[in-house]
């Protein structure tokens, strides 16, 4: 599906040709491995300014926010972001392209594979931008950034849900029961971590109790690894499908 996408196979001469499913897989690494590392480098070197909260009380965990706001961690989360974006746009228009004929005869179906297709656009957008405004040089916009991006990231899965629902109900593949499976079950428990995330930081700010921001940095970093599992069941739903970069032949250059 994403050949149809980038190029027409027939017409085009490929330069190169992915499997999805390493697409998919490298895409998603991006983060995940960008995450670990700067969460690492910061209890190493960065500890007491890493774990550091505004009331002073013990905490033994960084939040994603504080692991990222400082070199070198600055600068490898946003190389991985920045590299691992652009695929992020691809996937979503992909997915648009397929709901889209899926429900080419169900309208109201149609109108919400638009709106996923906005929020994952939005979302990703969010990231960017809480990527490359840190906490420590525009706090305000930094906020806003993760607000966009926690806010679309949980309706883009509820939609999506809703869609793959709606698909599961006609004949699917094994592959895109499981995925199906999987993303709902990764939808309840990103609400459920978002959920104990908001309760620990409100809590840290209104009583500073020791251990309490720990809590919230732990369910933060598992609403951010919900969030990327989410994102790789497109492992099941585009298993068979390349990406292609190719050339137009001669006689359709201009």
């Amino acid at each position: 599906m994403l050949q149809g996408l980038l190029s027409n196979p027939d017409r085009d001469r490929p330069l190169v040709r992915v499997p999805f499913t390493i697409f998919a897989v490298a895409t998603v690494l991006l983060p995940l491995m960008g995450l670990l590392v700067c969460l690492v480098t910061s209890m190493l070197y960065h500890y007491e300014d890493a774990t550091y909260t505004h009331c002073q009380v013990s905490n033994y965990l960084p939040s994603i926010s504080s692991a990222i706001s400082r070199a070198p961690e600055l600068y490898i989360w946003r190389s991985c972001i920045g590299l691992h974006s652009a695929p992020r746009y691809l996937v979503a228009v992909a997915y648009f392209n397929f709901y889209r004929c899926r429900f080419a005869a169900r309208l109201p179906e149609l109108l919400l594979s638009g709106l996923v297709l906005i929020c994952s656009v939005a979302e990703n957008t969010g990231l960017v931008l809480l990527t490359y405004v840190a906490s420590t040089e525009a706090y305000k916009v930094h906020k806003y950034g993760f607000i966009v991006f926690i806010a679309c990231s949980l309706l883009h899965m509820l939609i999506t849900c809703w869609l793959w629902y709606v698909i599961k109900r006609q004949y699917v593949s094994p592959e895109e029961k499981t995925s199906f499976l999987w993303k709902t079950r990764l939808f309840l428990f990103n609400v459920s971590c978002c959920a104990f995330a908001a309760y620990f930081f409100r809590r840290h700010n209104k009583y500073c109790e020791e251990g309490v921001y720990t809590l919230f940095a732990f369910f933060e970093y598992m609403v951010v690894f919900s969030n990327m599992a989410f994102h790789m069941t497109a492992f099941w739903d585009f298993g068979s499908t390349q990406v292609m970069v190719a050339t137009l032949p001669e006689e359709k250059r201009f």
